[in-house]
């Protein structure tokens, strides 16, 4: 089973989110939390640790959801964490993505589509609604980074979820310079984090889904 924790400030948003994944195949929803800093202290809580965390960006007057973003993949070992939400500005986009996020669905999403989202998001792919991801193709194309050969595979295998040390294997290449070249890659890029690269690249069409 995909185990799922459920942030949103709305219980009744919650209650529907619960019996959603509840319902869903291989999937359950094991907490909730009506913040990010109640999501913080549930995670702390919990016996068994959440595959993925479901999280709304705004939250009323508790932590928002780029925060807690931040914070959760910050722990050892962290959860997948998959934003759903109304909010599809180019702002709250990018700031989710370059906090950490997995995948990023707006709330009009099937249920099918959340639940392929979920799996896809616990083995680390990641997961972008398709208007999301046409405005970020239409921010990347409105001024087009280009990275090397070596730079681009890199960003593919990143992709397909290989770790540092993994890609160093495969290319036969140091770890330092796998990293070096992750540097240029986001700098490049104009993130701060493997996802927001990855989607980036992505969108971008530079690399291919995983």
């Amino acid at each position: 089973m995909i185990r799922v924790l459920l942030v949103d400030d709305h219980p009744v948003v919650r209650r529907g989110l619960r019996a959603m994944v509840d319902d869903l195949p291989e999937l359950e929803a094991v907490g909730e939390a009506a913040d990010g800093a109640e999501a913080l202290r549930v995670l702390a809580e919990l016996p068994v640790k959440p595959d993925v965390v479901l999280m709304d960006l705004q939250m009323g007057t508790g932590m928002h959801g780029v925060e807690a973003t931040r914070r959760i993949t910050a722990l050892p070992d962290p959860p997948a964490v998959l934003i759903l939400t109304t909010y599809s500005t180019d702002a709250d986009i990018l700031a989710a993505v370059e906090a950490g996020a997995t995948g990023y669905l707006l709330k009009d999403a099937p249920p099918e589509e959340v639940a392929v989202a979920v799996r896809a998001a616990s083995r680390g792919e990641t997961v972008l609604a398709p208007p999301v991801a046409a405005r970020l193709l239409g921010r990347v194309r409105a001024g087009r980074p280009t990275l090397s050969p070596r730079e681009t595979e890199i960003l593919q295998l990143l992709a397909e979820g290989l770790a540092n040390r993994q890609i160093s294997k495969r290319l036969f290449i140091s770890e330092a310079t796998v990293k070096t070249h992750l540097v240029h890659i986001y700098d490049k890029l104009g993130v701060d984090s493997r996802t927001a690269a990855i989607a980036s690249g992505l969108t971008s069409g530079m690399i291919r889904p995983a």
